[in-house]
């Protein structure tokens, strides 16, 4: 029987297309974002910032600035009743660190934001590609802070699976029923 750690790791996949009516609440995400809170932090400076959006004009706001899904370029997004209904934009609080280092405190605090997403049934999507300058205007996020990741969450409507990855490509992929393949290195490739 798979450990819980393990069932989490293998379920917490990047979800694209959401329920729209089974929103995501704003208790949800603070009690996901506290979690965030106490994990490692580099030199325990703790400089991230956490702006949660659950409203749904801001919604449409962040939705705008995001780019969806590299690989697949014919498809510019989740359509209107596929979005994602709450965001969660993880800052960089420039008056406690100026350093790039900031990233790892976010991929290690968006990491734990996930997988209790998935803990409670929903589920969502690191976000890196974003037009930064657009998104901290829409949200007036103060100047000190540093948009460094957006979370897209809601309750997940697509079949994710993982499958091996054939002849070294890493690119996701899509059926024509909309089955989001996921390639993935074997254990034997990265142990060495």
């Amino acid at each position: 029987m798979p450990s819980h750690v393990q069932h989490l790791a293998r379920t917490t996949r990047s979800f694209r297309r959401f329920r729209e009516n089974f929103p995501v609440t704003r208790d949800l995400m603070t009690q996901w974002v506290d979690n965030a809170r106490v994990t490692a932090s580099r030199c325990n400076l703790q400089p991230l910032k956490y702006h949660l959006v659950t409203d749904k004009q801001e919604c449409a706001q962040v939705f705008s600035t995001c780019v969806w899904a590299r690989y697949l370029s014919d498809w510019d997004g989740p359509k209107e009743g596929e979005r994602p209904t709450g965001y969660i934009i993880l800052c960089n609080d420039t008056t406690l660190s100026s350093s790039n280092l900031s990233h790892f405190d976010a991929g290690i605090a968006a990491q734990t934001i996930m997988l209790a997403s998935v803990e409670e049934g929903f589920g969502g999507c690191m976000i890196m590609s974003f037009a930064k300058d657009k998104l901290k205007e829409e949200l007036s996020i103060p100047e000190h802070l540093d948009p460094l990741l957006v979370l897209a969450l809601g309750r997940p409507i697509e079949d994710v699976r993982m499958v091996d990855m054939e002849d070294g490509s890493v690119e996701y992929y899509r059926d024509e029923n909309q089955t989001h393949f996921v390639p993935k290195r074997s254990l034997e490739e990265i142990l060495f």
